[in-house]
Order: structure tokens, then sequence, then C-alpha cells
């Protein structure tokens, strides 16, 4: 099951936006919830309303197919804040003229996808004896030994010319 749940022109810049986006990316619902919930930064809630309503998004979902629904599988599979439109606005500066002041938007997009677990790989077989042997003698055959005589190498002495 995917849901998905965006919210736009939320009146915060992406940049900041996105340093929590970041921590929740990938991870639990439940877990991406905690997080936000204890988060100091603004944005945490604004991102918190969109992965209710994702979560909220994918419920609904489930009942229309008919099928079980557990918000605890749920993963966010997705997470992105892009820019929105900026607000142009003035202020008065020194000597007649005007600054401009850019307030910025920005735009949450979060995606949750049922977290279904891989069915699981067939193990390897064991290396028995006959297997290792053969191969341990393949290792020592590609390996050259070190010789131990090291090269002398001459010193040469530069004598100081005026």
């Amino acid at each position: 099951m995917e849901a998905r749940a965006i919210q736009r022109t939320v009146r915060q810049s992406a940049r900041k936006m996105r340093l929590v986006i970041d921590l929740i990316r990938g991870r639990g619902v439940a877990e991406a919830v905690a997080i936000l919930r204890f988060s100091k930064k603004r944005a945490a809630r604004q991102i918190h309303k969109v992965l209710k309503s994702a979560v909220a998004n994918a419920q609904q979902a489930a009942q229309r197919q008919n099928a079980p629904f557990d918000a605890d599988q749920l993963r966010v599979k997705y997470a992105v804040v892009n820019e929105g439109a900026t607000l142009k606005r003035f202020t008065a500066a020194a000597m007649g003229r005007a600054t401009p002041i850019l307030k910025r938007t920005s735009h949450v997009e979060i995606h949750v996808a049922s977290d279904t677990a891989p069915a699981p790989a067939a193990k390897a077989a064991p290396a028995t004896a006959t297997n290792a042997e053969p191969k341990a003698k393949a290792k020592a055959k590609a390996k050259p030994k070190k010789k131990a005589a090291a090269s002398k190498k001459k010193k040469t002495t530069k004598k100081a010319s005026r």
C-alpha cells in the first residue's frame, strides 16, 4: 500500500525544512512521528502534519481496496522539500532607497509505503574440507614470496660550493 501527501506554500524556506526532512527519510512512521514530536525546529510541526495526512491517505486507500491496514508497517519511502513561490517585499533603507525582502515558501511531499519483508534468501552451502583445500592452495600459489635481500641504496653527498 502506498500513499502520498503534499502541502504547498509553507511559509518557511526550503533550506531550513530540508534539515528536518532528512531526519525522517527512510524511517518507519512511528519512529518518524517520535522524531518530529520532539524536534525543536519549527519545520517539524508542518512536516508532522503532512506525515499524518499521508498515513490517513494510506488508511483510506486500504479501506477502498478492502485490504488490511497496519500503520506500524508503513515507512517513509520518499520525502522531499522543494522551493515554492517567493514573496517579494521591500523595506525602507538609507537615503531614500528600498531594500528587497524575500519571503520564501516551500512545498513538502511525503510518500509512505507498507514495509513488506523480502523472502528469506537461500543460505549458501557451508565450506567443506574438500572445497577449502583447493582454495587455500590457489591462494598460496598466487602470492609470491618477498625476497629477504633488500637493495642497498648509495648515499650521495653534495659538497657545498661557494
